[in-house]
């Protein structure tokens, strides 16, 4: 019940603060941010999710709005900035995802008085009817991670990964398990959170992507976000590669 609410609390916050600009029309032939084709590079869509996420995490939010507007001019809809938002409240906490939720509501009131009329985007496919939430989440959080989790120091925890963040969360089609990872490895990057990262790698791994992408993240993260925390993604990422060998 209380996962239940933490969900709810933020769609509700989403809906009330962006209701006026969801109204506006989508830009007409903007391409749609795809995911990349390739098996030793990100492409523009995890890119600018991964800016995204590390501002969140950070918490610099003139960063946080240019990497937006970035986003949005490359095709990311609004729908899928917030999801990306969602994703990082249950790694940064709710202060930081609604204080980029609203740093988003800025920016696209401005960018409307601009003329600029940015993509709404599909809604969330529901859930089928009688979905076990609990059950689902500990299906994703066991592919995801390679072999079933059981925090047996803290069944609450526990609960709450399984059917909030694995469930809840990651139930949403508005991004892909692959995108999730890569908005969850820019913000441990950026915390930072380092034993986490080194996790998370590995989830990342079984997630789809290559060793050659998470190096092109690690590159990216370096040129692009922070010194700091390219610092943090390539240590970790050096660390984990030789432990695979």
């Amino acid at each position: 019940m209380r996962a239940k609410m933490f969900a709810l609390a933020v769609a509700m916050s989403s809906f009330m603060m962006a209701a006026d600009v969801n109204a506006a029309p989508a830009v007409e032939g903007k391409p749609a941010a795809t995911a990349t084709t390739s098996n030793t590079v990100l492409g523009i869509r995890e890119y600018d999710i991964a800016s995204i996420a590390a501002y969140v995490a950070n918490g610099n939010q003139d960063l946080l709005k240019t990497a937006m507007a970035k986003g949005l001019d490359d095709g990311l809809t609004i729908n899928e900035i917030k999801d990306v938002l969602a994703q990082m409240y249950a790694y940064c906490g709710f202060p930081r995802a609604l204080t980029a939720l609203g740093t988003l509501t800025t920016l696209l009131d401005e960018r409307k008085s601009q003329g600029i009329s940015d993509e709404v985007g599909r809604e969330a496919t529901p859930l089928p009817e009688g979905t076990d939430i609990h059950e689902l989440g500990t299906k994703v959080q066991t592919a995801l991670s390679g072999a079933p989790v059981h925090l047996a120091a803290s069944p609450d925890l526990d609960r709450y990964l399984k059917d909030h963040l694995f469930g809840d969360i990651f139930a949403s089609d508005l991004l892909s398990h692959k995108d999730r990872e890569i908005a969850t490895i820019a913000a441990l990057s950026s915390l930072p959170a380092p034993i986490q990262l080194d996790a998370h790698y590995r989830i990342s791994l079984n997630a789809g992507w290559t060793k050659e992408q998470l190096q092109d993240f690690v590159q990216y993260m370096q040129k692009n976000v922070g010194t700091a925390e390219g610092k943090v993604a390539s240590d970790v990422l050096t660390k984990f590669l030789q432990q695979q060998q």
